[in-house]
């Protein structure tokens, strides 16, 4: 489990093809930190470390995966935000993030608010819901909904945030990881049961 609170930013070194799979290798700060067979969140996809060598830590991503994500985007080179999964003594700073990823979001505006920044996404799959004030996963990271309307929603971003994650080199168009907020997908689904 996550938290959506970013640690830090990865660089992709390396992307290896091998049949539906593909491979990648990261360089970080933590890479040190790491082991064999621990969950990390990369732009909100929870991938699991399959080998440290060197500097380089790698993960794979299987076909589906692939499907869900925009991990099909990534190139050497790419700057990914990265968070280690939540220890059991730790502070929960954000909101309960799995890893797991519903759909891709499309950046629709970026607004500078001289201060803070206003970005709209829109998204395709009409089941998912947002609600105003209530919390989604942008490429891993925890943040508040401003406005949600069907097929969209908007986000204000903070300075710490832009800077301290790869929200900064968003550029309308782009593709975006989005994880919904779990309790709500429970509550939906009770719903939809019921009627």
């Amino acid at each position: 489990m996550f938290t959506g609170i970013i640690e830090g930013l990865a660089k992709i070194v390396a992307i290896q093809r091998e049949g539906s799979n593909v491979h990648f290798g990261f360089q970080s700060p933590i890479v040190n930190e790491l082991k064999v067979d621990q969950s990390v969140a990369h732009n909100g996809v929870c991938l699991t470390v399959t080998a440290i060598e060197d500097e380089t830590y790698w993960v794979t991503a299987i076909d589906e995966t692939l499907k869900r994500t925009s991990l099909n985007g990534w190139s050497e080179g790419s700057t990914i935000n990265y968070e280690r999964c939540m220890p059991a003594n730790g502070r929960f700073d954000g909101h309960i993030v799995q890893g797991h990823v519903d759909t891709i979001g499309i950046v629709k505006s970026i607004d500078d608010k001289d201060g803070s920044w206003l970005i709209h996404i829109t998204y395709e799959e009409s089941q998912h819901i947002t609600v105003e004030k209530g919390s989604i996963c942008i490429n891993g990271i925890s943040l508040t909904v401003v406005e949600s309307y069907d097929g969209g929603f908007s986000v204000a971003i903070i300075p710490y945030t832009w800077e301290h994650t790869n929200m900064h080199l968003l550029q309308v168009n782009d593709s975006v990881n989005l994880e919904f907020d779990i309790v709500g997908k429970y509550l939906q689904k009770m719903m939809s049961i019921q009627q």
